[in-house]
């Protein structure tokens, strides 16, 4: 296992993501504590010691099962990640409201510091080592900065009392959302996003990831195989990585892919069984990066698997536009759309008024003359349009 330098820690760069662990039910409510905690344990004794868990994984399950599998061993040998629910915080009358029932109890909470209190008392520590506001994102992005509620300052005081180490956030917003928020706040010390080489464009992570490594702070990665997809290439997928490097897997071309990004940290994986455990700890032996020729062919290879409309964010539809539309975000939401309409798509898109959504383009067509890449946007957005209704 090769180690990742944070502030003096020495970080395994696999982490042990605690969304996907083994479980004994069809709603993955209830995890198979057994299993699990053989999997924690080879990853553990393997060099992994970095392990990631949030408030809403399996339930409430998650916090409880890996903190109780880590707590067989000594507790400055492991470092625990765990993430402040926002979204799924409610603002009712300038306060905060967080109903919920899971675990076979209702629970609600009206603080931040009774949801942190909850986590701790759940995961059995007395700190973590790492904590992160969850998921700022357009949807959470009020919430996060409301000054009344104070979140952030919450948390760096919990922060300055040592029952936070090292404190970040995780996000699936959009870029702009990213950049404003780190113009407004400097305090945050590392951040995690999904990252892999289909999302580098699909979702637009490339830019994501240019604008926190402009602020000289360390990307941590989540989905690196994109829920698996990445992991299970066939047919002509998969014969294009293996004709380059026959004995490798397709996972290894996905992490070996991160390892290529200098300013990637740890890159957390949700593993479910004994056979990605012990492959990925083999692909982390030591660092791997990739080649100038196998780059070429994994930027071919996400060219086959996904189609995109060519938008540049250049903006000069939105100058010509009547309806003042965020063209580029509408495209870029609909390119990850069409590929894989994911639980983000709907983040986003209920954000956006009637008047910003792809139904109030008018059909215009004033947009299009201006587009250098030739782009029908009308066509596009109709086509948008239609898929948003059929969900």
């Amino acid at each position: 296992m090769f180690y990742y330098d944070f502030k003096g820690l020495k970080l395994s760069a696999l982490g042990y993501g605690g969304m996907r662990l083994p479980v004994s039910d069809s709603k993955g409510r209830v995890v198979d504590e057994n299993e699990t905690a053989r999997l924690i344990e080879h990853a553990y004794k393997s060099g992994v010691n970095y392990f990631d868990t949030a408030f809403f994984y399996h339930a409430g399950n998650s916090e409880r099962v890996m903190g109780k599998v880590l707590s067989q061993f000594p507790r400055e040998t492991w470092y625990l990640a765990d993430k402040m629910p926002g979204n799924f915080i409610e603002i009712v009358d300038g306060k905060i409201v967080m109903d919920i029932e899971f675990m076979g109890m209702k629970h609600t909470f009206n603080t931040a510091q009774e949801v942190f209190e909850h986590q701790l008392s759940n995961a059995g520590v007395d700190y973590f080592d790492f904590y992160m506001l969850h998921n700022v994102s357009e949807s959470t992005y009020e919430l996060y900065t409301d000054e009344k509620i104070g979140m952030v300052d919450y948390l760096l005081a919990e922060k300055k009392r040592g029952r936070i180490r090292h404190l970040g956030f995780s996000t699936h917003g959009r870029y702009e959302t990213i950049e404003k928020f780190l113009e407004k706040y400097d305090c945050f010390e590392f951040v995690m996003m999904q990252l892999n080489y289909l999302d580098w464009t699909l979702q637009e992570a490339g830019k994501k990831y240019g604008i926190i490594t402009k602020h000289n702070i360390p990307v941590f990665v989540m989905e690196p195989v994109r829920g698996g997809k990445l992991a299970n290439l066939k047919g002509d997928e998969l014969s294009a990585l293996t004709k380059q490097r026959p004995s490798d897997s397709a996972a290894k071309w996905a992490f070996r892919y991160l390892q290529s990004l200098p300013n990637v940290g740890v890159v957390i994986s949700g593993m479910s069984n004994m056979e990605q455990v012990v492959e990925n700890i083999e692909i982390f032996d030591k660092s791997s990066p990739l080649s100038t020729v196998e780059k070429e062919i994994l930027k071919d290879l996400v060219g086959n698997m996904a189609s995109f409309v060519p938008c540049t964010t250049c903006r000069y539809c939105c100058d010509a536009c009547p309806k003042e539309l965020d063209i580029p975000l509408l495209i870029a939401t609909y390119n990850e759309a069409v590929n894989e309409f994911g639980w983000y798509i709907g983040d986003i898109m209920g954000t956006l008024s009637d008047e910003e959504k792809p139904s109030a383009c008018i059909a215009c067509s004033a947009c299009s003359p201006k587009c250098p890449q030739d782009i029908d946007i009308p066509d596009v957005l109709s086509k948008f349009d239609t898929l948003l209704k059929s969900k």
